[in-house]
């Protein structure tokens, strides 16, 4: 993934970044990363010691972010970097935000099924703008982050960041991208115990952004 985005951002600027969040890892990640921090210069390390979740690690991130474009995505290759120009191309001076949305979903049906029932269900209840939510593969402009104050530490941190964006008064776009099976790792996502607790949390999201509609601005 650090490789390619590195050739992918050859192509496209002089001035670039490459950041990832370790966010506890126990797999040989963090090493591997350390050594590639000799080849690549511009990549940045950030390593949180103790896991602290998916929207610690995207906080951490964009935290750290110091160019004027931030571009995220997931480390296990179900997105394919070299399709970020197709974001790039998007990104206009009346845009703020480009938000990609999957193509077709390369997922087990069960997933495929649940993702539709998730992605439809927060866009109606948070009315949300854009067609795919949970599609995290993401251009934004750093100025964003200036008036947006993200907390959440879950997976809940994508609707609180489109939701905040929107009320923020920021522009959004859209573009399809491809999705492919896990190239590494497994989901944490689909046991009882998590999917319970993700929808406890974003009751409270919903309650703060929609019911006492908490902007989340500094």
């Amino acid at each position: 993934m650090v490789l390619e985005v590195k050739k992918t951002l050859e192509r496209l600027a002089d001035d670039y970044e490459i950041i990832v969040i370790d966010d506890g890892s126990t797999d040989g990640s963090r090493e591997l990363l350390l050594q590639l921090q000799h080849d690549v210069p511009q990549l940045r390390l950030i390593i949180h010691e103790t896991n602290r979740g998916y929207g610690g690690a995207l906080r951490s991130g964009f935290k750290t972010a110091t160019k004027d474009l931030i571009f995220y995505t997931d480390g296990d290759g179900q997105y394919d970097v070299k399709e970020l120009p197709l974001l790039l191309g998007k990104m206009t001076e009346k845009v703020d935000i480009v938000n990609g949305f999957k193509i077709k979903r390369s997922d087990p049906l069960h997933r495929i099924i649940i993702g539709w029932i998730y992605q439809e269900a927060m866009r109606l209840i948070f009315w949300l703008p854009i067609k795919d939510p949970d599609c995290d593969f993401r251009l934004i402009r750093r100025q964003v982050f200036d008036k947006v104050v993200l907390m959440s530490n879950t997976g809940t941190i994508t609707i609180e960041l489109v939701k905040k964006i929107q009320r923020a008064g920021f522009k959004f776009a859209e573009v399809g991208v491809h999705h492919y099976f896990r190239a590494y790792g497994t989901s944490q996502f689909f046991n009882w115990r998590r999917v319970g607790r993700t929808l406890w949390q974003l009751g409270f999201l919903w309650l703060d952004l929609i019911v006492f509609r908490k902007k989340g601005m500094q």
